[in-house]
């Protein structure tokens, strides 16, 4: 997370939705994975921000990326370093230089003049403090890149944050239109099953053909074949929305609430700067300015102070002065304070190189944000489409079953009189069946449309309330 609060529409959707959660009463604790207590859509929404491994995948990393901030900051604190070292070696010196190299070990000393193979003890201990006073903006640099990469991983975590939630209520609703396609279905065996009996007493009672019993016998065939189809349906969907949730195998009892009105249907203006998915972009982008500008100051000098102190011991004697002991502990002190400035002048050539790479990465993340901004535009086109047919269904689904019913019970009244066939009464079952169905999934049509256009704004927060 910022150290700094972010805004409202900024906060993850999770915190967002509390608000209406409380409102609502629901618990304050999330759902159980292996409870069966009743699931509203609430419910299913705070248990997939909650449990869904996606959404802990991408905070662990947004909080990585915040815990990178500091890990940057601490370029800025001194170095400490501290040496204590034991060794027995010869004391052969020779004069000449060696350049810089981890391979050779380094001998101070006069050349003695003499070759031996006869070592002695030798001890070394210090304390190296340094501390880079000035960088010209280097460091500083650096953090604004890790917070710039902060940014972006809170970014990809609301907009899966938005994904995962918007999942959880689609397949809330899906649910829910299976089940009702089942009582429809169901409702359609029951009737169809009526008529079966009564056509089949009439054939006894030789008033119909036989070929009438076979066609409501088929008929009733195809009825069931229709409901264990949906009921298969009906299961899929909850296992997709304990999928959805992060409790896949959990029982689900669900409970409709306000899912069984219709919904108003106002809809917001669309402002595409406060989507997670347009959010990230920028993010995305200000990441790869930040590491232009990281760049930019990299080829500056950087300016160290440093201080020391030291001691050496060595158990080697020198003619003309005295003994300097047995060399196990040190009994020579030097201390030392100065600065070095370093300045990495052929650095340029890679520097350059890398911000022309960087360069690039600058224009495709604009690139990608560009198609985002017209992939939003597009869902919100569609969002509205999807809306106004839904709205239109749910005005004239009342009509089409209001209208079916009629035409059924008038087809089996002119049937039972012997004015009509089983054909005219097979097909006003099937239209009725139909226009249960419709009127049945047509306000939950309603309530996805409303979804849809709350996941192209970018917030659930209305749609849950």
């Amino acid at each position: 997370m910022l150290m700094r609060e972010p805004p409202v529409r900024g906060r993850p959707l999770w915190l967002r939705c509390l608000p209406v959660i409380a409102l609502l009463g629901l618990p304050a604790g999330a759902w159980a994975q292996t409870a069966s207590r009743p699931l509203t859509m609430n419910d299913a929404v705070l248990a997939a921000l909650k449990n869904y491994p996606a959404i802990k995948e991408r905070r662990a990393r947004a909080q990585a990326a915040q815990d990178g901030i500091g890990v940057a900051r601490t370029a800025y604190l001194p170095r400490l370093d501290l040496l204590w070292q034991e060794n027995r070696a010869t004391t052969n010196n020779v004069f000449g230089l060696l350049f810089p190299q981890g391979v050779v070990p380094p001998i101070s000393g006069p050349v003695l003049g003499t070759r031996s193979y006869d070592s002695v003890w030798g001890s070394a201990a210090g304390v190296l403090l340094s501390w880079e006073a000035v960088d010209f903006g280097q460091r500083r640099a650096a953090v604004d890149v890790a917070r710039a990469q902060s940014a972006a991983a809170q970014a990809q975590a609301a907009l899966t944050e938005l994904e995962v939630a918007s999942a959880a209520a689609d397949e809330f609703l899906t649910v829910l239109a299976a089940e009702e396609s089942v009582g429809a279905a169901r409702a359609n065996v029951e009737r169809l099953q009526v008529f079966a009996d009564s056509v089949r007493a009439l054939v006894q009672n030789q008033l119909r053909a036989g070929a009438d019993q076979s066609r409501a016998d088929a008929e009733l065939a195809m009825g069931r074949n229709q409901l264990s189809q949906a009921i298969q349906v009906a299961e899929i969907a909850r296992a997709s929305l304990s999928d959805a949730i992060g409790s896949a195998g959990a029982p689900l009892e669900l409970v409709r609430g306000a899912l069984s009105t219709l919904p108003d249907v106002a809809v917001e203006a669309m402002d595409l700067r406060t989507h997670p998915a347009a959010q990230a972009g920028q993010a995305s982008i200000e990441a790869v300015r930040a590491r232009e500008r990281a760049l930019a100051r990299a080829w500056f000098p950087k300016i160290t102070v440093e201080s020391a102190v030291a001691g050496r011991g060595t158990g080697a004697g020198v003619p003309g002065q005295l003994s300097p002991g047995s060399g196990a502990w040190p009994q020579v002190p030097n201390w030392a304070v100065g600065a070095t400035v370093t300045f990495p002048a052929f650095d340029v050539f890679s520097i350059n190189a890398r911000r022309r790479v960087e360069l690039q990465n600058e224009l495709a993340e604009n690139a990608r944000y560009e198609q985002t901004v017209q992939s939003l535009t597009t869902e919100d086109v569609r969002a509205r489409a999807l809306m106004k047919a839904a709205v239109d269904i749910s005005r004239n689904t009342p009509v089409e079953l209001q209208a079916a019913r009629d035409a059924e019970s008038r087809a089996r009244a002119r049937y039972q009189n012997g004015l009509a066939s089983i054909t005219e009464v097979a097909e006003s079952q099937r239209l009725l069946a139909q226009a249960e169905t419709d009127d049945a999934v047509t306000r939950l049509g309603v309530w996805r449309a409303l979804l849809a256009a709350a996941q192209t704004r970018g917030d659930l927060t209305p749609f849950l309330a």
